[in-house]
This record gives structure tokens, C-alpha cells and sequence, in this order.
């Protein structure tokens, strides 16, 4: 995988806006370019930049009568002309999240953003926004997270070392009727994770599994959850009242 990089440039230069107006600033500034070609044009004042281009299509370098950079985007053009240039140069970046453990593999520092990242060999994790990760770690070097789908589950970070999907379906495969025939809710992956009844396509019945953990029986009688927030129906469309379980 290719590292990302953050490059540079610093130094006395015109900085040129070509949009529905053209704009044009000269000072010593300090422009960012970013790994998505976000290009941020900063000088010593305020925290907002003086001029920038979102996503660019483009960033380039022209060498002709100087060193100029130039970003493009549909009709904007930003260029930042060089007339004194201190230096240019590429620098290793990540995602910046929570410290959530060490790498097992090159033991950088994993980190919770968009799931779970290193910050040296930038393996990536992907987790439920809603997960936990814990301090306990699995038997392969990676943390072990928790989440809730029906019972608290506690599994590897790595979906291939430990499976949710797995998990759920040991815990709650068949455990639950289909409301509209005499068929069981199976637990399935269809872009997320639901109770899809076993007679597809004959039956379409089917629901997301939310998070959180069975809490007794809704009125309609598929199981109630309770999220941590409220509780609610397997069933998110369903217009019955929750029966409070009993004890």
C-alpha cells in the first residue's frame, strides 16, 4: 500500500484564484496539499486559510519562469507562483484518532478512525460505529472490541481472525418466528447484518439487527431491544407499544 503524504510548500509566492472572480494575494505563505488534493493556502493570520481548492481534480508543477503549483477543479484554478521558495517537500501522514492499542505487525499505534488504523503500516480495521475497543487484546496481538447485536459480543478487531456476523448467527439463528408466514428469521449479510426470513424470496420479511441487547417481546411478538438510549421493535416500523418484560 502506497503511504500517504502531505506535501509542502513554503516561501514568498503570488497565490492566483481563477473562479467566477479571479483573486490574487502576495506574502510569504505556507501551502498544504493534502492526500485527497485538497490544497490550503496559509499565512500568519487568523486560522482560516487566504485561499484554497476542495478536492481538486489536479495538482500539478510547472518549472517554466519559476516553480509554480497549480490546482484545478471544474472552471477554478488556483496557482501558487513561487518567487522565493524555501522548500517543497513530501511528509508521511495518517488518520489522527484515539489511541486504541499497537499494531501487531510493525508496532505502530493503532487509532479509531473510519474503524481502526496504524499510523506506520497503515493497516485498516473495519468496525461498527458503535463498537467498543478494550483494553484485552486477542490471542493474534490486536484489541478486542464489543459490540452489541441482540447480547454483548466480544471479538477480535479482525473480522477474519473472529466474526460478529458468526457470532450473532450462533446466538440468534432460527431463535425468532417470521411475523408474516411459518417460517424462521435467519441471520444473514446483505449489506448489513439482518433476520431475513428463511423463505426468500417467497417471504421478503426481513430487519436490520440493531444494536443493543434483547429485552424481552414487543407487542407484535418479535423480540424488543434495548439500545442504551430507548427500546425498540426488531422490527424499527413497528407501530405497536413495547411491552415492558417482566421479572
Amino acid at each position: 500500500m502506497l503511504e500517504d503524504t502531505i506535501r509542502i510548500l513554503a516561501g514568498d509566492c503570488t497565490v492566483m484564484f481563477d473562479g467566477t472572480e479571479r483573486e490574487e494575494y502576495r506574502g510569504r505563505v505556507t501551502t498544504i496539499v493534502k492526500p485527497d488534493n485538497t490544497v490550503l493556502v496559509h499565512d500568519v493570520d487568523g486560522y482560516q486559510p487566504v485561499a484554497w481548492l476542495t478536492r481538486a481534480d489536479s495538482v500539478s508543477t510547472e518549472r517554466t519562469g519559476g516553480f509554480t503549483l497549480v490546482a484545478k477543479k471544474d472552471v477554478q484554478t488556483l496557482r501558487i507562483a513561487t518567487h522565493d521558495r524555501e522548500g517543497f517537500t513530501n511528509y508521511r501522514a495518517s488518520p489522527a484518532g484515539t489511541p486504541v492499542g499497537t499494531c501487531p505487525t510493525c508496532d505502530g499505534t493503532l487509532v479509531r478512525a473510519d474503524g481502526v488504523r496504524c499510523v506506520d503500516c497503515h493497516e485498516r480495521y473495519a468496525i461498527p460505529a458503535d463498537a467498543v475497543v478494550r483494553d484485552e487484546y486477542c490471542s493474534c496481538g490486536l484489541p478486542r472490541i464489543r459490540a452489541e447485536r441482540g447480547l454483548a459480543f466480544d471479538i477480535c478487531l479482525d473480522r477474519t481472525c473472529e466474526s460478529l456476523d458468526d457470532a450473532v448467527r450462533d446466538a440468534f439463528d432460527r431463535e425468532w418466528s417470521c411475523p408474516d408466514c411459518s417460517g424462521d428469521l435467519r441471520i444473514l449479510r446483505r449489506g448489513g447484518l439482518i433476520a431475513g426470513c428463511e423463505h426468500y424470496p417467497e417471504c421478503e420479511t426481513g430487519f436490520v439487527v440493531p444494536s443493543g441487547v434483547v429485552d424481552g417481546t414487543c407487542g407484535c411478538g418479535l423480540p424488543a431491544f434495548d439500545t442504551g438510549s430507548d427500546r425498540r421493535c426488531l422490527d424499527a416500523a413497528c407501530d405497536r407499544l413495547v411491552e415492558v418484560p417482566t421479572t
